[in-house]
């Protein structure tokens, strides 16, 4: 029952089209050509190689691309992602720019998902940068935040990564760290240089002033690595390359790892996978059209699944629209934050809960409750006001118990109507991985070695029992 919004504009007369990341499915009837995408390049699992069709980590035995739903046996040599899904978008528009039609392109990037890969040009050009360490990054980070409007003057930030950490690295580590974070910084450059070119045809096709943007992130950085597991740092040392100086280059595997992940999250707490902010809370930057006020900072709350009510909205599609038996959708058009003129309140607006793995929240204007499970948290519910204490330090429960209640009732209700399951007491997210690495990984490389040992095995047993039965 569920219709995407390129469905739906597709319906509406766009021309549609999806190139990157889509971890939704490889079945045929949940690759794009069947959720409304007339052209489609994507790699269908939670990520791969950004160069070679191989997989990025010991979870599935090769990695899955799709051109219009049909799967790719190779990718070109020189193949780079953030290249490649701005090429196919720029053939796309070319493709269609006399029909008059209007389009939707959704890009999902690569970048900057782990592994931190980017052409050497765009990582040396940091040469140099980062090795002030951790700590001084991080706190720049936030002293920028702060200059550029996006924090109340006394708001209250999440501690960042300490300086004892940095200073008990060796001279040689901390070379190595550096340039981890350059290569992630060149990965980021390199897709705003894509970014760029497609920005640039725009202009040249007269495009540009007729099309709004909508940029955001998928979720808060990560701050683990593979290669804090021996297993997957086995397969890694065994399938990719480490030296410091090609890091982030073709056949190189890198994460932004554990501290530069926090400075990444600054200003906020917690990590990708978390309900703190740090796992949550992402940037959104909308332009162009009918938005005329440039430079303007919106600090009303806008959830994930704003983002296609709202797109529809400035397409001129309503609700009535969608065909008989369609799932509600869930968010709200942000619309009248974004047009001058419009009404701006959101004091009617209701909470919107969010579940993960047990890690649990529920937004109600600037208030927000937290539930994480260990080793995120403890599986205690916290109270937060998001607008004055960002960094998730001072929690409210016992100063307004009767609001944690309401917002626990009201995430009771969310958990209700979405079916979120409990988790299992004895739940863990790395055994899980593991398993989920030897079902699906594993297994199937090792089949026919499993199956011939099997066999022998078995043979050997009904040798056996021949050779007893012919004795008695």
């Amino acid at each position: 029952r569920v219709q995407t919004v390129a469905q739906l504009l597709q319906a509406s007369g766009y021309r549609t089209s999806v190139t990157g990341k889509w971890h939704l499915g490889a079945e045929k009837n949940n690759l794009p050509p069947a959720r409304g995408f007339d052209d489609s390049l994507i790699q269908a699992d939670n990520g791969a190689d950004n160069y070679e069709m191989r997989p990025y980590l010991p979870m599935r035995p090769e990695a899955r691309w799709y051109d219009n739903g049909e799967r790719l046996e190779h990718l070109p040599g020189d193949f780079y992602s953030s290249t490649a899904f701005v090429d196919r978008t720029l053939e796309f528009l070319r493709a269609g720019k006399d029909s008059q039609q209007p389009f939707f392109a959704y890009i999902a990037f690569q970048a900057n998902h782990t592994p931190i890969q980017a052409p050497a040009s765009f990582i040396d050009a940091y040469r140099g940068r980062y090795t002030e360490g951790w700590p001084e990054a991080y706190v720049a980070r936030t002293e920028n935040i702060r200059a550029m409007g996006l924090l109340a003057a006394d708001a209250t930030l999440a501690e960042g990564p300490s300086r004892e950490a940095w200073d008990a690295l060796t001279a040689e580590q901390q070379y190595f760290e550096a340039r981890r974070m350059q290569a992630y910084a060149g990965m980021a450059t390199a897709m705003d240089h894509e970014i760029g070119r497609l920005v640039s045809w725009l202009k040249e096709a007269d495009l540009y002033d007729k099309t709004v943007f909508v940029v955001l992130s998928d979720n808060g950085a990560t701050t683990s690595d593979a290669y804090d597991n021996p297993a997957a740092r086995r397969w890694l040392e065994s399938t990719y390359e480490r030296e410091v100086e090609r890091l982030g280059e073709k056949g190189s595997w890198i994460a932004s790892g554990r501290y530069w992940g926090r400075v990444s999250n600054a200003p906020f707490a917690g990590q990708k996978f978390s309900a703190s902010g740090g796992g949550m809370r992402v940037p959104l930057i909308i332009a162009g059209t009918e938005i005329t006020e440039p430079d303007t900072i919106q600090r009303d709350f806008a959830y994930i699944t704003d983002i296609a009510p709202t797109l529809l909205d400035l397409a001129g599609w309503t609700p009535q629209d969608a065909p008989a038996g369609t799932q509600t959708m869930s968010g709200s058009s942000l619309v009248p934050l974004l047009v001058p003129g419009k009404d701006t309140s959101q004091a009617g607006r209701a909470p919107v809960g969010y579940e993960f793995s047990g890690n649990a929240a529920l937004f109600h204007g600037d208030y927000k409750i937290v539930r994480n499970l260990p080793p995120a948290g403890d599986g205690r519910w916290r109270l937060f006001n998001t607008l004055l204490d960002p960094g998730e330090t001072r929690d409210l429960g016992e100063k307004e118990p009767a609001r944690l209640r309401e917002m626990q009732s009201a995430y009771a209700s969310y958990a209700s109507r979405a079916g979120v399951l409990p988790m299992p007491d004895d739940y863990s997210l790395g055994r899980q991985v593991i398993i989920n690495a030897l079902l699906f990984f594993y297994l199937p490389r090792y089949a026919p070695w499993i199956a011939a040992v099997a066999l022998l095995i078995l043979g050997a047993i009904l040798v056996v029992r021949q050779r007893r039965a012919a004795a008695s």
